[in-house]
This record gives structure tokens, C-alpha cells and sequence, in this order.
């Protein structure tokens, strides 16, 4: 018993589905983040122009007041001019960042829309429990990890900067148009340089958030055991097994239809096929039987097979009624599906004779 409450088991799909419904689902931070930063690089070389054009137009708007008088027309003149280029520069940008950490999300584990993380969790607040929570093994570990990465990708950051550095007292010699050409080309590459190091980063917290999250869904023996008892209890599953039932159960039956000595009808709504192998049965045998399409169709398929279709309304109803499928025919309709029979067997016979 105690090693049936042990989680060996993989989740099964109602867990995923219902942790999914919880808004509990494996995503990486850090793969969003790569993928914001290179979507925010690519932004940035094909707005570069036209906000360094921006930046230069604003700059000279402020070179040409500056020999204004101060006042108060003057204040709000600047700064509706500096919030407008500033708007049109930046909105663009925002966005596609925006846009960049939604498909990022949404490239980890799909579409998910959800309203229960957002509901009260009163339980989270008590200070106990959140207090024991700082100080967990998966806490410290998470440190130590954004700790390494930090430093690491802090280190070679500075190192790229300190070799910048060394390049502003030739830089200062430049125009403005040229500054921020060098500026852009130098954010470039220092962007790259993190963006590899986040990268590989990101892949192995890619592995161990998913590795993390199944492990802490898996399942005991008996949970699984326990959910397959509510499912089986879920009357639209129970719906379900019975439609599939039902359909191999018509499929088996009209692949017997073929075999059928005779398929007696009223004409329209029954159709009742009759087998009769005396080696096998001490009575006919019903291998088929329905109304309405079922029966047009028991009757398509005698056609097609060459068994004799006989029309006996009375017989065809009681037929339908009184014996299941695979039955023999009881002993007071022995009599008139013999008869049936013998007139079958004596048109085959003919047809024999006349072939």
C-alpha cells in the first residue's frame, strides 16, 4: 500500500488538462526573455533610422529655443514636443516588445486563457507557510541559479563595456549622426553577447522547468486508479462508451448480414435476417435486425449478397420483438420461419436447376 501512494506514475491527460485549467502550465522565463530580446534587436535595426532621424529632430528643436525667453507658453510648447516625439518613438517599439513576450508565452505551451489564477487564495497569505516557503531547497536552488547567471552574464557585460569605453575619446571627435551610429552598432554587439549567454541559459531552464513540472504532477498507482473510476462515472463518458459499443456492435452485425439464409421484411420499417446451419444450431439463428435505416440498410446489403428477401409483416414484427440478436427463434415461431425457409431453399434449388 505504501508504495502505491509513491508518484511513479507519468500524469495522465485529465491531470494535465486540469493543471493547464489552473493556469499551472511549464514555462521558462528565460526562453521569453531570449526571444524578447532578439525580437527587441531586430526592432531595433530596422527602426534604427527612423529613430535616430526622430532623436535628431528632436534635438534640434531643442538648440532652437534656446535662445527663447523662458515663460510659460514656452514649458508647455516643449513639453508637448518632447512628449510627442518621444511617443512616436517608443510606442512602435513597445509593441512589438509586447507582442514579442505574448508569442514567446504562447510558443511554450499554447494558448491558455484562464480567470482561476486570479480568484482569492486566502490560504496563500498566511505568514507561517510563506514564511517556511522562503526557505526551501527549490528556493535556494532558484537562487543559486539567477545568482550564476547574474554574475556571469554581468562579468562579460562589463568586459565588452570597459573595451567601449576605450573607444569615447575618439568617438567624442564624431558628428552627432555618427555617435549614435557607433552607439547602435556597440548595443548591437554587446545585445548579442548577452542574448548567446541568456540563450544557453534559457535551454537548460527550458529542460529543467519541464523536467520539474512532471515530476511534481506525477501520480500514484491509486490516484490514477481513482481517476479512471470518476471518469468511467462521467455520464458523458459512459454516453460516449455506449455509442461506441452500439456502433461495433451494428458494424459486427451487418458484416453477418451476407451470411443470412433470408432477411424477412414487412416491407418498409423491420428487416430481420435468419441463419440456419443445422451443424451448428438445433434452430435458426436472427444474425441481424433494425428498423427504418438500419432495416433499408440489412436489406441493401441481402440484395448485393444474393440472399433472399422474403415479405412477411406479421413474422418480421414478432421477430423483431421477441429475439435478440444471436438468439435462436423460439419454439412458436419455429414453425413459420421454417416455412419461410423451405420456400427459400426451393427458389435456390430452382435457380440451381434452371443455371
Amino acid at each position: 500500500m505504501a508504495d502505491d501512494q509513491e508518484k511513479t506514475e507519468e500524469p495522465t491527460a485529465k491531470k494535465l488538462e486540469d493543471a493547464r485549467e489552473e493556469g499551472n502550465v511549464p514555462k521558462s522565463q528565460d526562453i521569453s526573455g531570449v526571444f524578447v530580446l532578439f525580437v527587441a534587436i531586430l526592432a531595433l535595426l530596422m527602426m534604427f533610422t527612423f529613430i535616430a532621424d526622430s532623436m535628431l529632430k528632436l534635438t534640434r528643436y531643442y538648440f532652437s529655443i534656446l535662445t527663447l525667453p523662458v515663460n510659460r507658453e514656452g514649458m508647455i510648447d516643449l513639453a508637448f514636443v518632447t512628449f510627442k516625439e518621444t511617443l512616436i518613438m517608443t510606442v512602435p517599439f513597445a509593441t512589438i516588445i509586447a507582442l514579442a513576450g505574448i508569442i514567446g508565452n504562447i510558443a511554450q505551451f499554447g494558448f491558455n486563457f484562464t480567470t482561476k489564477p486570479l480568484i482569492p487564495n486566502f490560504s496563500k497569505l498566511d505568514p507561517i507557510k510563506g514564511f517556511a516557503n522562503l526557505f526551501t531547497l527549490q528556493k535556494f536552488l532558484e537562487s543559486l541559479k539567477i545568482t550564476f547567471k547574474s554574475f556571469t552574464a554581468l562579468g562579460i557585460g562589463l568586459l565588452f563595456f570597459w573595451y567601449f569605453i576605450e573607444e569615447l575619446p575618439t568617438v567624442a571627435l564624431f558628428s552627432l549622426e555618427n555617435q549614435m551610429y557607433w552607439l547602435r552598432d556597440k548595443a548591437i554587439v554587446l545585445a548579442f553577447v548577452m542574448l548567446c549567454i541568456i540563450f544557453i541559459y534559457a535551454i537548460a531552464d527550458l529542460l529543467l522547468t519541464r523536467k520539474q513540472y512532471f515530476d511534481k504532477l506525477k501520480m500514484s498507482k491509486q490516484e490514477v486508479q481513482d481517476e479512471m473510476k470518476n471518469m468511467e462515472g462521467d455520464p458523458h463518458i459512459k454516453a460516449k462508451i455506449r455509442q461506441i459499443q452500439m456502433q461495433a456492435a451494428r458494424k459486427r452485425m451487418m458484416s453477418a448480414v451476407p451470411t443470412a439464409d433470408v432477411v424477412i421484411t414487412n416491407p418498409t420499417h423491420y428487416a430481420v435476417a435468419i441463419m440456419y446451419d443445422e451443424t451448428k444450431h438445433n434452430a435458426p439463428v436472427v444474425v441481424a435486425k433494425g428498423v427504418d435505416n438500419i432495416a433499408i440498410q440489412i436489406k441493401k446489403i441481402a440484395r448485393e449478397n444474393g440472399v433472399h428477401i422474403v415479405q412477411n409483416p406479421p413474422l418480421a414484427r414478432s421477430l423483431y420483438k421477441e429475439v435478440e440478436i444471436d438468439r435462436p427463434i423460439p419454439d412458436m415461431m419455429f414453425a413459420a420461419v421454417a416455412e419461410v425457409l423451405a420456400y427459400v431453399y426451393k427458389m435456390g434449388k430452382k435457380r440451381k436447376e434452371l443455371s
